[in-house]
């Protein structure tokens, strides 16, 4: 992983010195997963600009394959921004860090997220705040979907579920385990982690005009195909 790193890095920052958008986040990210035994199917399709992508969310390699799928960014909590290592690969694949703790600052948090979907580049959102669901999906916090109110031109929200099927409870991160003995009892798991993303139907924030019901509606659409998968039927 540390070799992949330093093989990507001189043509990320090539990419940044011509002030081209950078693909080499996309291939750092998505390399990772790969190496990490991650073996992801795409079913749907991701639109490729002017979204944000909303997911359930178990791992940190939820991350790699939704990052290596759609060349996304990822909206983070602060503290990450002063992890050694991890939050500086976070600002290369220009992260927007928002205080979730801090309630009084909410406006602030969806102004800046605003922002960067008026961009165009793609982001991504983890509603659940939380790996600590666990194969259950916790409720979506409704407060940072008011970055899409009022509607900005051509953004849609599309929701993701990231599906590990039968091996979900290995992979979840759950509970007070440490950082680092997460990551190495995933690294030294034999065999690789199949995962499904499945691409839902964008939904075009101004046909639901509330951020609730869009946060609502976003885990609804996503809850059925997990369950539906669960139960071996077709979750499409």
């Amino acid at each position: 992983m540390a070799a992949w790193l330093i093989a990507c890095l001189p043509g990320h920052y090539a990419w940044r010195l011509a002030r081209r958008r950078s693909p080499w986040p996309r291939l750092f990210l998505g390399g990772i997963g790969y190496l990490a035994g991650a073996r992801p199917q795409i079913v749907g399709r991701p639109l490729r600009a002017d979204v944000l992508f909303v997911s359930n969310h178990l791992s940190w390699l939820d991350i790699m394959v939704l990052a290596g799928a759609t060349g996304t960014a990822f909206v983070s909590r602060d503290d990450v921004a002063g992890w050694p290592v991890a939050g500086w690969l976070a600002r290369l694949n220009d992260s927007v860090f928002v205080a979730r703790a801090r309630r009084g600052s909410v406006h602030g948090q969806a102004a800046a997220l605003r922002t960067a979907l008026g961009s165009g580049k793609p982001l991504a959102l983890f509603p659940e705040g939380t790996t600590e669901g666990g194969r259950s999906v916790l409720p979506f916090r409704a407060s940072l979907f008011a970055a899409l109110l009022p509607p900005l031109p051509e953004v849609k929200l599309q929701p993701v579920a990231i599906d590990y099927g039968e091996i979900a409870h290995e992979i979840a991160w759950v509970g007070h385990e440490p950082a680092g003995t997460n990551a190495r009892r995933l690294l030294s798991r034999r065999g690789t982690i199949p995962v499904t993303l499945h691409f839902l139907s964008p939904i075009d924030p101004g046909d639901i005009g509330d951020r609730k019901a869009l946060a609502e509606g976003a885990r609804a659409r996503i809850l059925s195909v997990l369950e539906a998968s669960a139960e071996g039927g077709d979750p499409l």
